[in-house]
């Protein structure tokens, strides 16, 4: 190989990196949106039973629960009685929540979205299925894996500088159906914190969809909590007056 022909391969070499490296970056951010999507929908509405396991006692909640879009969502408890008309409203940046007993609803600051939920392992974010993870981090495959005949990305995701997060690191395991297998949640010294992992995946509201979700804590051995969808609908749209405070107040009822 001549002196002209070796400079042209690695020209050809450095044109090729330059322009599949960002390629790269963007096809892992189209998966990542991909599979939030696919996890939300455009809108949905479901039933689903809360159980909350700590040492020594467990409870369970039914709630329901409505999304639209990337930013709106409103959740209720329907059972137990005494926790009946108990709501979440989140609405763009902004979340209300409601109890029926005092009949109050309380504005909650942009630092309580990262809250537990009625005392669960998931946050208000988890609830309202949250696209921090799309416009927060970026990510990078670090690995493949194979679950039930089906390619698996796994992805570490890192903040984007100044970002509004609580989170260090996150690390997502995506199956190349756009599913969510897994999603680790590190601390700033990158120790893992706690993990939500997905079961049952069967055809529920006319797609593929994990039936059962747990979020575990990293550091305890018997506390977890574990949604099991009874009811789930996939939907082109929902009614924009259903994500308002007066429907929040009377969804209980």
């Amino acid at each position: 190989m001549g002196k002209k022909s070796i400079i042209i391969f690695w020209l050809s070499i450095a044109v090729f990196t330059i322009l599949c490296g960002p390629l790269h970056a963007v096809e892992v951010e189209t998966l990542v949106r991909d599979a939030v999507n696919y996890y939300r929908g455009s809108a949905s509405f479901s039933v689903v039973d809360m159980t909350i396991h700590r040492p020594g006692w467990e409870r369970t909640l039914t709630i329901k629960a409505w999304t639209r879009g990337e930013k709106d969502s409103l959740f209720t408890i329907i059972a137990p009685p005494k926790d009946n008309g108990n709501g979440t409203l989140k609405k763009g940046e902004e979340m209300w929540i409601f109890n029926p007993r005092v009949n109050r609803v309380i504005k909650l600051p942009p630092s309580m979205m990262s809250q537990s939920w009625m005392g669960s392992d998931f946050s208000n974010n988890d609830l309202a299925k949250s696209d921090s993870i799309i416009d927060d981090y970026t990510h990078k495959i670090t690995g493949t894996e194979i679950h039930d005949g089906k390619k698996v990305f796994v992805i570490t995701s890192m903040p984007k500088p100044d970002a509004p997060v609580v989170w260090g690191m996150q690390k997502l395991r995506v199956r190349e159906d756009f599913i969510f297998l897994s999603q680790e949640f590190y601390d700033e010294d990158l120790l893992l914190v706690k993990a939500m992992t997905a079961a049952k995946i069967q055809m529920i509201g006319g797609k593929l969809f994990p039936r059962v979700y747990k979020m575990w804590k990293a550091d305890t051995e018997d506390e977890y909590t574990m949604l099991e969808y009874r009811e789930l609908l996939f939907k082109e749209s929902l009614p924009v007056d259903l994500f308002t405070l007066s429907s929040l107040k009377n969804q209980g009822r």
